[in-house]
């Protein structure tokens, strides 16, 4: 246990950490959510390569470059559900300090194990630029924020731990990210996950 609580700052202009937001019993209960909804899946890129966090989607199905109602077997995306969008726009309030009209439609929950990692990238394959809201249990990570014109400097390195917030918009909204690492081992016992749980909550503008 820490001796002093980590501080909230904003990374950027538009994007805010803020950490501890989810207690232990908020936490497991999104576990709990996460583990209810089935089909989560390696991703294949337009290249060829496969990505290694697996993936379910709520809402919209993403596959690299837009959104479909259907998975890759063509069943039916599984539903949005209003809790989510509630808790959404809870985060959004707690990071930008006042309340918005935000209407979240689409999440993606992402696993990594041990050895998964995501590559800096930008969120745009929506058709809105309202903000991304990220929510982490279990491991922490490394999140490498940086800027909206390329994949290298400047950046900043974040750590993200299980209940912390991460919300970027406005200037920032299409500031290319990615997780080069996890911390095997790092998360709760009394949380059962093993791994990294990642959310984000996004407007699809579909």
């Amino acid at each position: 246990m820490e001796l002093l609580p980590r501080p909230r700052r904003e990374v950027a202009p538009g994007a805010v950490h803020v950490p501890d937001w989810l207690n232990p019993e908020a936490q497991r209960e999104l576990v709990e959510s996460c583990r209810g909804w089935r089909g989560y899946r390696a991703t294949r890129l337009p290249g060829g390569g496969v990505m290694s966090v697996r993936t379910v989607c709520l809402g919209w199905h993403w596959r690299p470059y837009r959104y479909t109602r259907t998975v890759d077997d063509g069943s039916p995306v599984l539903p949005f559900p209003g809790w989510l969008a509630d808790l959404g726009r809870r985060a959004l309030a707690e990071a930008y300090g006042a309340a918005a009209d935000y209407r979240p439609d689409v999440a993606l929950v992402n696993f990594y194990d041990a050895a998964a990692k995501m590559g800096q990238h930008q969120d745009k394959d929506e058709r809105a630029l309202d903000p991304v809201v990220s929510l982490s249990l279990g491991d922490t990570c490394v999140f490498r924020f940086g800027n909206t014109e390329n994949r290298n400097r400047p950046y900043t390195d974040v750590e993200l731990r299980s209940g912390d917030l991460f919300v970027f918009g406005g200037p920032s909204r299409l500031a290319y990210h990615g997780v080069p690492k996890t911390l095997p081992g790092t998360a709760e016992p009394e949380l059962g996950l093993k791994g990294r749980l990642n959310l984000t909550l996004r407007v699809s503008g579909l």
